[in-house]
């Protein structure tokens, strides 16, 4: 395959993972703000902090409310990492692409596209805001869909994939570290039911509240909830799960290519250390030394996935 059309792929499904992730973000910053927050200032400063796009936004506002900072996430056409950007990065890329799609993903992304367009083309109000950012998950699901029902599993498959594991990855490291500083008031909160609220709406912002109490039906608290989101290969979110999807396509693409890429090595390398583990160990290493590490990591990873399959040539 033409490393342009391999990086049209991975870009394609990495730009989609990240409007599905910054739709969960707002919608989990929303919630607090409105429900269980005393300063909303400082909840939506902590959304732009946690979807990395700070100094951006600081260029443009000078303060932190629910309307300017949806806006910027959601519609503002000067914020490269804005749900309207990335749909129409995806879009783009999906028609670099085109031969390499069957005609059910090419319609899922071009109509995502469409609808999204036309539900961000004006400012959001936030009565409304709950159902736009329903449309984004459920147009998101329906990309998915199409990929997972109507695609060859073959590099073309592969390539999509490593594309979506390594931006939710990161999603989900950065939510963790980020959002739950950003929340919690002073270390002395640690263990007290604030602390819990705030695990929980960490639980929120990456979709797997219902499936923690699925699976594990305990307690929200901090140790309970980070061995969820961190090792339970059972959670498609979790840092684990994510890093096995990685070494598994990087494989696959090996055997295809017949080449043993420095990637795979590194993507077996994070996989090791997020294997058998204990979230004990982790919160003695500092847990936010371990996810500043892993977002590191991917960042890595992710760079290397480029030069190996000369995303660029």
């Amino acid at each position: 395959m033409l490393g342009k059309t391999a990086g049209g792929l991975f870009w394609m499904f990495r730009n989609l993972e990240r409007a599905g992730n910054t739709a969960r973000l707002i919608e989990a910053g929303f919630r607090i703000a409105l429900t269980r927050s005393s300063d909303p200032e400082s909840e939506w400063k902590s959304v732009i902090v946690t979807s990395a796009s700070q100094m951006a936004y600081d260029a443009k506002h000078d303060g932190y409310d629910s309307a300017r900072v949806t806006d910027f996430l959601l519609r503002d056409p000067g914020n490269p990492n804005s749900v309207l950007s990335v749909i129409k990065f995806a879009r783009d890329n999906a028609r670099l692409v085109r031969t390499a799609l069957t005609t059910e993903v090419w319609g899922a992304v071009n109509e995502t596209w469409m609808v999204l367009s036309k539900v961000l083309k004006e400012p959001i109000p936030e009565t409304d805001l709950p159902d736009v950012l329903a449309t984004i998950r459920q147009q998101g699901a329906l990309v998915r869909g199409a990929l997972h029902g109507t695609m060859l599993r073959n590099d073309i498959y592969d390539f999509c994939r490593l594309g979506t594991f390594i931006e939710r990855m990161d999603s989900t490291a950065r939510i963790i570290d980020v959002k739950y500083h950003a929340l919690l008031p002073a270390t002395s909160f640690v263990g007290s039911r604030m602390d819990n609220v705030q695990w929980e709406m960490v639980l929120r912002s990456v979709s797997a509240h219902a499936s923690f109490r699925w699976a594990l039906d305990g307690e929200y608290n901090a140790p309970n909830i980070a061995q969820f989101l961190i090792l339970d290969r059972r959670l498609p979110r979790s840092l684990a799960f994510c890093a096995s999807q990685l070494v598994d396509n990087l494989n696959y693409l090996a055997e295809d290519y017949g080449t043993r890429p420095e990637s795979l090595a590194m993507a077996e390398a994070l996989n090791v250390r997020l294997k058998n583990r204990d979230i004990g160990t982790i919160f003695e290493e500092g847990l936010h030394e371990f996810l500043q590490s892993v977002i590191g990591d991917g960042r890595a990873l992710g760079f290397q996935i480029e030069q190996d399959y000369r995303f660029n040539a």
